[in-house]
């Protein structure tokens, strides 16, 4: 009896980081129309740091922006912020922070975890109750892994755990990348921000690559079953 075929995962999405926001006008202004260019997920607010009353001011501006185009908004750390401005949930950099905002976050807010180095820390966080594990941004020094070893790290997640795996792409040819190598989320940021022919283009580039990616992926797992 014919083994019955596996469905293909679901096309990875995109999961938009800003830029450092100090003075959110500028993103209140455009973000409603960029966000209608893609099929964005989430959006990753990263706050200028400053004081708490203004810190929170500026979740409470952007989070109905974000959350009315059906994206969720999370801020990078800032978990103590986080309910009162009326975010989704938060990013943390690494296992440790995680852990100390859990019991803030869970279980109404997201939860997601960077700064896995590591597969044992990445299988810490899946297991500590991280709602996605990222793999792939730039450390404290700047410093990645090389696309191969993202991607790598990304399929060897994709095939074994459940919670969602994010590619941090650097480059629309990472996108793509990452998108054949199972990720469930492509982050991009600075790609998407310091394009010439402006954000919109770039965000629609990025959704072409990650469409490009899930198709070389699903062929190349419709080959396997056939063999």
């Amino acid at each position: 009896m014919a083994s019955k075929p596996v469905p293909p995962p679901p096309m990875p999405r995109l999961y938009l980081a800003t830029p450092v926001v100090d003075d959110p006008s500028s993103l209140v202004a455009n973000l409603p129309a960029l966000l209608e260019k893609a099929d964005v997920a989430a959006v990753l607010v990263r706050l200028a740091t400053t004081d708490q009353r203004t810190m929170i001011t500026r979740i409470k501006t952007l989070a109905p922006v974000i959350q009315i185009s059906g994206a969720a908004m999370l801020v990078e750390g800032n978990v103590e912020l986080v309910a009162r401005g009326g975010a989704d949930g938060a990013h943390l950099p690494g296992l440790a922070p995680l852990q100390d905002a859990l019991p803030s976050l869970k279980p109404d807010r997201i939860a997601g975890c960077g700064g896995l180095s590591t597969r044992h820390n990445a299988m810490a966080a899946g297991e500590a109750g991280a709602d996605y594990v990222l793999f792939g941004e730039p450390d404290t020094k700047g410093q990645r892994p090389s696309t191969d070893a993202i991607a790598e790290r990304l399929q060897w997640w994709a095939e074994l755990f459940e919670p969602p795996c994010v590619g941090f792409a650097a480059t629309l040819d990472e996108a793509k990348e990452f998108a054949a190598a199972g990720a469930d989320f492509v982050l991009v940021g600075d790609v998407i921000w310091n394009d010439a022919r402006g954000a919109a283009a770039a965000l629609m580039d990025a959704e072409k690559a990650i469409q490009q990616g899930y198709a070389a992926l699903v062929s190349g797992q419709s080959k396997v079953e056939q063999e």
